[in-house]
């Protein structure tokens, strides 16, 4: 089994650890545009073989796309954050260009290759990837937010209720960012729901803390996050390599499931080898359904800023 890893970025070398330790490839590749940094990240990585006792062999190469050919699965995490003085056009128009540069290139050499998005704006970011995949099946295309957003969410009531992290279920729907559909309805701890252990006012709480989750660690550290973002990506490589169809939140395209068309957003799917096995299509209620098709207009007012700068 042979991954790549597009950028090697903290959240790119962070998923490439955690698919070491995940056991998932015999070949690992991480490439960059910046000469010298995946060559010594990787050798790092490479250099506690003997130590952690695993067999992945790992590289790292500067922009040769050649090196990642016949790659199973592709996560591709390139692209820049947004600057002081940089409109947020700006910023769309230049990752659109990252990505759709380096799914052109995995196109090339890896045509089977199921690929991942974690570069941001995220479901945009996936929307990009899928107009320069060449008419790939877009179940092959998709993109990481909702197990992210879904840790973040789960990890806030796990501390509030006091119980394990590992207890806590839940789905989130909609666009990565402070649009996103939290569903208590659908958030239990081992089959209790939410709603008979949290007052509405808690989980009200917790839902904009999860909201602006990303947020809250720019402002601790000055940075986004990168070790959630990291784990998030190798859960959906592992669902993918392991054909274990596990049921997550994912940015999936969307052609009339929740009545929305033509757009990457975050919903339930069925995650395995190849790709998207199927979309969940939820029994939202009325108020559930307004939330999604709220979220869904701020994805769609930002990927039209896309088809307007990428043609």
């Amino acid at each position: 089994m042979k991954i790549s890893i597009i950028g090697a970025g903290n959240v790119g070398a962070t998923c490439a650890n955690d698919i070491i330790n995940l056991n998932l490839a015999d070949e690992l590749v991480l490439l960059d545009v910046k000469e010298g940094v995946t060559e010594g990240k990787a050798l790092d990585l490479w250099q506690t073989s003997s130590i952690r006792q695993f067999e992945t062999y790992v590289y790292g190469v500067t922009d040769d796309y050649e090196a990642t050919k016949d790659s199973d699965v592709v996560v591709i995490t390139a692209g820049l954050p947004r600057k002081p003085g940089m409109s947020r056009d700006d910023l769309i128009e230049i990752n659109a260009g990252i990505v759709q540069h380096a799914t052109r290139e995995i196109i090339k050499y890896s045509p089977d290759a199921k690929i991942v998005i974690v570069s941001n704006p995220l479901d945009v970011m996936t929307y990009a990837s899928f107009m320069a995949a060449n008419g790939k099946n877009p179940n092959e295309v998709f993109g990481m937010a909702g197990i992210l957003d879904a840790a973040r969410y789960k990890a806030f009531i796990a501390e509030e209720l006091n119980v394990s992290p590992v207890s806590v279920h839940a789905i989130l729907m909609g666009g990565h960012g402070d649009t996103m559909v939290p569903l208590p309805r659908y958030t239990t701890i081992s089959s209790v729901p939410v709603t008979e252990l949290l007052s509405k006012e808690k989980l009200d709480t917790i839902i904009e803390r999860t909201k602006y989750g990303g947020g809250e660690l720019v402002k601790l550290m000055g940075t986004s996050a990168w070790y959630a973002p990291g784990a998030a990506a190798a859960q959906m490589v592992s669902a993918i390599v392991k054909h274990s169809r596990r049921l997550f939140p994912v940015s999936a395209y969307l052609q009339g499931e929740y009545g929305l068309n033509d757009l990457y957003m975050g919903v339930p799917v069925i995650l395995g080898r190849n790709g998207i096995q199927q979309i969940i299509e939820l029994k939202l209620n009325d108020e559930e359904m307004e939330l999604v098709h709220k979220s869904a207009e701020s994805v769609k007012s930002v990927l039209e800023v896309l088809r307007q700068k990428v043609k």
